[in-house]
C-alpha cells in the first residue's frame, strides 16, 4: 500500500519508528521527535543558566501553548494555566470551587474523579443517559431544573467506552439554567471538536496531542475564573493564575506546547476526521473476531474501540499477550474506570492518525490468536 505524502505517513515521520504496533493512543500516544528535542534543549538550557532564567527565555514558548489550547477550547489565551495533568487539573479547581458542592455527572464517571469529588465533599447526582451511556438533553434539562447542582461536570469521551458526548447541547441546557458547565477532555481535546461554549475544560498532554507526560491544562473563562476563591497570599494574583504557581517540569511544559503547535499545523478536523475514519476500519474488522463485542457503534465519530468478551476471556492476560507474543500495544480498562457503570473489564483499541490498515489487520489476527 502506497503511503507517501498522507497525512498517516507525515505523523510518522516526525517520530520515532513504532517498536511494533501501537494502538494505545487513549493512554499514550508518541511524542514527536521535535517535541523530544524542545524539552531537551529546555533541559540543557537550565543547565547552562539555571531554571529560572531558562524558565523566562521559555515564556513565548508557553505563551503559544496557551494560545493554542485556547484555540482548541474556543477560550483566550489568558484563561488558560499548565497543570501537571487533568486529575491535578480536576482537583486544582474543586479546590477552589467558589458554589454549592453539588455536581450532575455521568453515570459512567471516570473513577478517579468520583473519587476527588467525594473527598471535597460534593454530593453527586446522576445525569440521565442512554443505553451507550449518552446524555439526553432533554431528560437533562428537566433534570436539572427542578434542582439546579453548583456544577454539571461532563466527561466528554469516556476513559471505557468512546463514546461522544452532546456537549454543545449540554452546554446550551447549562446556558439556559445558569448552572456552570466543567469539561473532562481528558480524551477529547484534539479527538473530537472541543469548541462547546464551556466554562471551564481540563486535559492532559500525553493522549490525543501526542506530547509528553506530566503536563495537563485548565481553561477557565472569566466569568467562573473571577468568581474561583484566592489564597490569602494572592496578592495581585488572580485565583487562576495562583493555581499554576509552584514548582514545575517547564521542560515537559515545552514538549508539550510543541505538540499542540504541530496539532494546530496538521489542523485541527483533518486529524479528527482522520480519527473518526480510523475508528470505523476498526470496528468493521472487529465485527466478527469470536469472543469480543464491539461496544461502540460503527459509525461514532471517535477512534476509540472497546472490545467486551463475551467468552469469559480475560483483558489483561489478552494484553499481556499481545505485547509479548506480537508486540502490539493496547488497554486493558478495569471496572475501576468507571465503577457505577461498569461490571467486566473490557479491552481498548486507540489508533492514531499514523495507524495503517495493516496495522489494524496484524491486530485483528494477533486478536484471533491468543483469545
Amino acid at each position: 500500500m502506497s503511503t507517501t505524502g498522507t497525512p498517516a505517513q507525515s505523523w510518522r515521520d516526525a517520530r520515532l519508528p513504532p517498536a511494533g504496533v501501537h494502538l494505545d493512543s487513549a493512554a499514550c500516544s508518541r511524542q514527536t521527535l521535535a517535541g523530544i528535542e524542545a524539552a531537551a534543549a529546555h533541559a540543557r538550557h537550565e543547565s547552562e543558566v539555571g531554571g529560572y532564567i531558562a524558565a523566562q527565555a521559555a515564556a513565548p514558548v508557553l505563551d503559544a501553548g496557551r494560545a493554542g489550547v485556547a484555540a482548541l477550547t474556543g477560550m483566550s489565551p489568558d484563561d488558560v494555566v499548565f497543570t501537571t495533568g487533568s486529575g491535578n487539573s480536576l482537583q486544582l479547581l474543586l479546590g477552589v470551587w467558589p458554589m454549592d458542592r453539588t455536581v450532575a455527572c455521568l453515570p459512567g464517571e471516570y473513577g478517579p474523579n468520583l473519587a476527588e469529588f467525594a473527598s471535597r465533599g460534593f454530593t453527586r447526582r446522576a445525569l440521565p443517559v442512554d443505553g451507550l451511556g449518552r446524555v439526553d438533553p432533554d431528560a437533562a434539562r428537566t433534570m436539572l431544573s427542578d434542582e439546579p447542582p453548583g456544577m454539571v461536570h461532563l466527561t466528554a469521551v469516556g476513559s471505557h467506552r468512546g463514546v461522544v458526548q452532546p456537549v454543545a447541547a449540554v452546554s446550551a441546557v447549562c446556558r439556559e439554567l445558569g448552572v456552570p458547565l466543567v469539561v473532562d477532555a481528558a480524551q477529547a481535546l484534539a479527538h473530537i471538536d472541543c469548541v462547546v461554549d464551556a466554562d471551564a475544560v481540563y486535559s492532559s498532554s500525553r493522549k490525543w496531542l501526542a506530547g509528553p507526560r506530566g503536563v495537563g491544562v485548565l481553561a477557565v473563562r472569566p466569568a467562573l475564573a473571577d468568581l474561583l476563591q484566592s489564597p490569602e497570599w494572592a496578592g495581585p494574583l488572580s485565583a487562576l493564575q495562583c493555581l499554576e504557581f509552584g514548582e514545575a517540569n517547564i521542560a515537559a511544559r515545552v514538549g508539550f506546547s510543541v505538540a499542540v503547535g504541530q496539532q494546530l499545523a496538521a489542523g485541527p478536523e483533518a486529524v479528527r476526521e482522520r480519527l473518526a475514519e480510523l475508528g470505523r476500519l476498526t470496528r468493521t474488522l472487529l465485527a466478527d473476531v469470536p469472543g469480543w463485542r464491539v461496544v461502540e457503534p460503527v459509525d461514532e465519530p471517535t477512534a476509540i474501540t472497546t472490545l467486551a468478551p463475551t467468552g469469559g476471556a480475560d483483558p489483561v492476560a489478552v494484553r499481556a499477550r499481545l505485547i509479548a507474543e506480537h508486540g502490539i500495544v493496547t488497554t486493558a480498562a478495569g471496572i475501576e474506570r468507571a465503577p457505577l457503570e461498569m461490571t467486566t473489564p473490557v479491552l481498548r483499541v486507540s489508533p492514531h492518525v499514523d495507524a495503517y490498515t495493516d496495522d489494524l489487520e496484524t491486530f485483528v489476527t494477533a486478536l484471533r490468536a491468543v483469545t
